[in-house]
């Protein structure tokens, strides 16, 4: 078999229900914009970005038939604390339900339900590892050190433990077949 070749993750695309609500929730909450507009096989599409290098991140398609979902989480990284702060404040002045914060050591995380019940995860990296999963409250209202400081307390006796750069540098090892 021959090998892989590197790619990376690009976007991804949601079938929908009611596409204008999707819309309006995804550019006047998440602050995407629409890109481009059309119909494609028959059903109505909206293509939204928030990188001026990406034409589309997020493609909704109206074509959804049932309210269950097939989506386990779109996951968005921001660089700090800060940003993730802000995040939370503006999904609760949108009166978004479901918030919750999360601590899973190797990263803090805001998660929410988009209107028709995708969940989404905003979150920055964390500087510790421990073996995943790890669902553990987060106190977003704390400084920055204490959050740290409260994670590193949390987990630093668990056998897993490490920081991230480290896990990072072993899992990079691996990757390239040591």
């Amino acid at each position: 078999m021959s090998e892989m070749p590197k790619f990376a993750m690009s976007h991804v695309g949601i079938v929908v229900k009611d596409l204008p609500r999707m819309e309006r929730f995804y550019a006047d909450v998440l602050g995407f914009k629409v890109t481009d507009r059309g119909v494609a096989r028959g059903q109505p599409m909206v293509f939204l970005s928030r990188e001026a290098h990406e034409h589309h991140q997020i493609v909704l398609q109206e074509k959804r038939l049932s309210d269950e979902t097939t989506i386990n989480q779109i996951s968005f990284r921001v660089a700090n604390l800060d940003d993730l702060r802000r995040i939370h404040r503006r999904l609760k002045d949108a009166e978004v339900k479901e918030i919750n914060l999360v601590d899973h050591c190797l990263a803090w995380s805001v998660y929410c339900h988009d209107p028709e019940g995708n969940r989404l995860e905003f979150f920055v990296d964390g500087p510790y590892y421990v073996h995943q999963p790890i669902v553990e409250p987060l106190a977003l209202e704390r400084s920055d050190e204490e959050i740290r400081r409260a994670t590193e307390t949390r987990f630093v006796g668990d056998p897993s433990f490490a920081t991230f750069d480290a896990w990072k540098s072993d899992f990079g090892r691996k990757l390239q077949g040591g």
